[in-house]
Formats: C-alpha cells, sequence, structure tokens
C-alpha cells in the first residue's frame, strides 16, 4: 500500500501504517462478520444466501447510517490476514454462499486486490464489491477482472445533501463517474438459469425523508445517462431513524408512503421495468445482522 493513502476520493493522505485514516482504521483488514446472509437483492441471496464479509471502517460518514457500530469503528472487529480472508471466502463457499460479497470493502482495496488475484480463478462463484458508491474510478480500474457484480448506492443528486449528511460534498460526481467504470468492466446484467445474477452492477438507492424530489432526480439522471438496462435498479424505502438525527428533524422519521410510492412510480415511467422495489413495510432489523465475529 502506498503510505500516503490515496484509495478513495478521501485521498487523505495519512500513513495508515502508523494512523488511521479518514475511513477509521489502519493498513490492517479488520472484519467483524463472515456468514451467509438472506437480505440481499434476490438475484444476489438466491436460496442459500450471499457469502457476505463485512468490513470496519468506512469513508463516509451518513448520520443515519444502520451499520455504525462498523463504520465508526465502535466495534473494530478482528485483525486478519489476507490469507485468512482468502481461506474466509472458500469456506463460504463451501457453506453454499451463491457469491462472495465483500461489503464496505473500499479502504482495503489494495489487499482485496492481492487475495482476489489469487482466488479468482479458481473459488467459481462471482465477486460482489458491495459499496456506497464513493468510489474513485481508477481505484476500481485495479479491480479490472477480478470483480463480478458492482453492488453500489447513488445516495444523492444534491450535493449540498451529501455533506450534511454524509461530510461528501463531490458525492454526486464522484459516484456516476464510479458507475461508468463499473459498467465498463461488468457489461450489462447477465444471470444463471435460477437467476442468479453473475455478472452486472446493481445501483441502490435508499429514499430518504423530506427528500424525494433529489430522488426522482437521480432517477432521471440515471435513465438519460445509462438508460434502463445497463444495471438493475434497487428502491429501499427501508430508512429507520437513529439516536444521532436529533439535529436532523427532517429526516427523523420514516417516509411516508406518498414519498416512497411518487419515487417508485417515477422509476416505472421512465421504464425500469425490472428494478427491485423493496416493500414500505420491510423491516429494518432485519437487515442489521449481528457483528459478533461469526465466521472470522
Amino acid at each position: 500500500m502506498d503510505n500516503q493513502c490515496k484509495i478513495c476520493p478521501r485521498k487523505c493522505n495519512i500513513d495508515r501504517s502508523t494512523s488511521k485514516g479518514f475511513c477509521g482504521v489502519d493498513n490492517k483488514i479488520h472484519i467483524v462478520r463472515a456468514a451467509l446472509h438472506h437480505w440481499e437483492e434476490p438475484c444476489i441471496s438466491g436460496s442459500h444466501g450471499s457469502g457476505t464479509i463485512f468490513f470496519c471502517g468506512c469513508n463516509l460518514k451518513c448520520v443515519y447510517c444502520q451499520n455504525i457500530e462498523i463504520s465508526r469503528c465502535q466495534n473494530n472487529g478482528a485483525e486478519i490476514s489476507e490469507d485468512r480472508l482468502a481461506q474466509i471466502c472458500y469456506e463460504l463457499k463451501e457453506k453454499g454462499a451463491h457469491n462472495i460479497n465483500l461489503v464496505t470493502p473500499t479502504h482495503y482495496l489494495p489487499q482485496i486486490k492481492n487475495v482476489l488475484s489469487e482466488i479468482k480463478n479458481h473459488i467459481g462463484i462471482p465477486i460482489v464489491y458491495n459499496c456506497g458508491g464513493y468510489e474513485l474510478s481508477d481505484s476500481l480500474n485495479t479491480l479490472d477482472g477480478l470483480i463480478d457484480i458492482y453492488l453500489t448506492d447513488i445516495k444523492y443528486m444534491d450535493n449540498a445533501l451529501a455533506k450534511k449528511y454524509s461530510l461528501a460534498d463531490n458525492y454526486f460526481s464522484i459516484a456516476v463517474n464510479a458507475l461508468s467504470e463499473m459498467i465498463r468492466q461488468t457489461g450489462n446484467p447477465t444471470f444463471d438459469k435460477d437467476g442468479l445474477m453473475q455478472k452486472g452492477v446493481i445501483v441502490r438507492h435508499l429514499v430518504l425523508p423530506s427528500h424525494r424530489k433529489d430522488s426522482i432526480e437521480i432517477l432521471k439522471y440515471l435513465k438519460t445517462n445509462y438508460g434502463t438496462d445497463k444495471f438493475i435498479l434497487s428502491l429501499m424505502s427501508q430508512f429507520t431513524p437513529n439516536n444521532n438525527l436529533n439535529g436532523f428533524p427532517e429526516i427523523n422519521r420514516k417516509i411516508t408512503s406518498f414519498e416512497y410510492k411518487s419515487v417508485t412510480d417515477c422509476a416505472y415511467a421512465l421504464g425500469f421495468t425490472n428494478a427491485y422495489i423493496q416493500e414500505k413495510s420491510s423491516a429494518a432489523t432485519e437487515y442489521t445482522p449481528p457483528f459478533d465475529l461469526t465466521g472470522v
């Protein structure tokens, strides 16, 4: 790893061998869970589950984060070697995982590249890069040929919202540049006979309370610039307030049926007919597993 870390758009130039970056971690691999997970999109979870590996730290500071225990490193998990990470991938495959799902991997990209370079031609199941969308396209380019599926967010179009809620005032331009690189690498989505994704990009968007208009603008931008067949859209309604939102009254509530329906209606009108549309009644607690070192 370059001693002056420039892996992500923060480019904080921290020597992570001696200090922690904006992401909150040093240059060792820290994970909190490695297990089958059944709450991703159906084409990822399938019947057996996705082989998720949850990494500590994050290069975003979303005030509404549901995984704040690990994204802010309140739980530092366990430090593991590259060899152990490779072994965990094989163990998840043995348990029946349809894929290996690397959750919040950005700040471990050099180590992950080393591991995937060793196992990619042997493991025989897709590799999923599951991120918040705040990625440098140049960094992603170094993973070309190693990642089969990108599961990425487009959180905001309005950078004022991105700054307010995630401390990332250049979020949108960064996220769409990254999306273009992801699509370049994987091509259009492909599926096996059971409907499981083998290659491609899924773009997730979580609809926020009070900001449905920003969601609609994102959908319009995606349609205009990418069409509807280059990625799978996943609209989520699971926003759940947490204890950090007292200073953000406009989002300190769940979204209304009107807010969510106006966004989903827009998606359908734009032609996103194959999108995953989450039921508004979905319980957010089901999507957050215990970060208890299972499988580590």
